[in-house]
């Protein structure tokens, strides 16, 4: 039996697994929640008790790692978290390197989910493919040519701050209207307060929020982009605006990345495409709407879920070992 130990450093959670090569089932799974005060330091000591608690006397081939936040793959390190301190320029590759003797890939989440879905989920059988997770964030991985494509410095994917609406509102990227300031969950509820925030009039009825104040107790500071989907599919009209927003931003980038680079599949991954009917509806009419009618695309749901980056991981650690090249 040769194992594969997989592990994703994610912005508020820490997952491990082992699993045989060639079987689709974990053999041992921990996850922990990071804490919100949490550092690099705390993450890894996390980390390294799931490990121990994973292993138990096994030994495995390779490690495969999954970061939430920009890597160069090239050499393992980890540039810096967006959500977690004291990651800045850590070398996750050579750390766990010496601590287990064994060969480590590490690359940051979007790339490895790409990975992920290409080799066990929606991608398999497809030589081209754009991963895209909308939830805390909007990015994106690339596969070309059956693999991994990052780009000159590793930053190729970046569909979040791709610019669809040069007046809209300010990213915390410093640009206006980039597609994560209309997508992603947490400002979609941003957007929800700050319209119910400037038209007070609209709190009434349906039309102004009506089920998203129930949902929340009348607390603004309490919504998530999965509670405005929650009340956008009850009826809402303010959350549906808002949804509405958010699947426009979405469908117009992949629009664009379709008529740039023409991939078979976007595989879309995270917590706001479980959003409902509507929202893929608009998605998809939008991007077709915005690719030129010759270029051919699919747009379909992630399979693998939360454990996209995993099983990317996984499909890491059998590229950094040569022994598997071929697995």
């Amino acid at each position: 039996m040769t194992l594969i130990l997989a592990l994703d450093f994610g912005g508020t959670k820490l997952a491990a697994a082992l699993v045989n090569i060639g079987s689709r089932k974990w053999l041992r799974y921990e996850r922990r929640l990071s804490p919100a005060n949490a550092d690099a330091s705390t993450d890894l000591e996390i980390m390294r008790t799931l490990i121990y608690s994973l292993l138990e006397d096994a030994k495995p081939a390779a490690i495969g790692v999954s970061f939430g936040g920009p890597v160069d793959a090239s050499t393992g390190t980890v540039r810096l978290s967006h959500h977690v301190g004291g990651w800045e320029n850590i070398p996750l590759k050579g750390l766990l390197e010496d601590e287990f003797g064994i060969p480590v890939g590490v690359d940051n989440d979007a790339n490895v989910a790409a990975l992920g879905e290409h080799r066990f989920g929606a991608g398999e059988g497809y030589d081209s493919l754009f991963y895209i997770t909308v939830s805390t964030g909007v990015g994106g991985g690339w596969i070309l040519n059956g693999k991994p494509w990052r780009g000159a410095g590793g930053m190729a994917g970046e569909i979040g701050h791709m610019v669809v609406d040069p007046a809209g509102p300010v990213c915390l990227c410093g640009k206006r209207g980039c597609v994560e300031r209309l997508a992603s969950g947490p400002y979609m509820a941003q957007n929800v307060r700050e319209i119910l925030e400037k038209e007070p009039q609209r709190r009434g009825g349906l039309r102004g929020g009506e089920v998203l104040k129930g949902l929340v107790g009348d607390n603004l500071e309490l919504l998530t982009g999965q509670l405005v989907s929650e009340a956008a599919a009850a009826g809402d009209d303010l959350a549906k605006e808002v949804l509405y927003k958010a699947a426009w931003a979405l469908g117009v980038g992949i629009g664009n990345v379709a008529n740039l680079m023409n991939p078979q599949r976007f595989v879309l991954g995270g917590g706001v495409t479980k959003a409902g009917a509507d929202f893929w509806q608009v998605l998809q009419r939008v991007a077709r709407e915005t690719a030129l009618p010759e270029v051919d695309f699919e747009i379909v749901p992630a399979v693998l879920g939360d454990d996209a980056p995993l099983w990317g991981a996984v499909a890491i650690a059998l590229i950094a070992n040569p022994k598997f090249v071929n697995e």
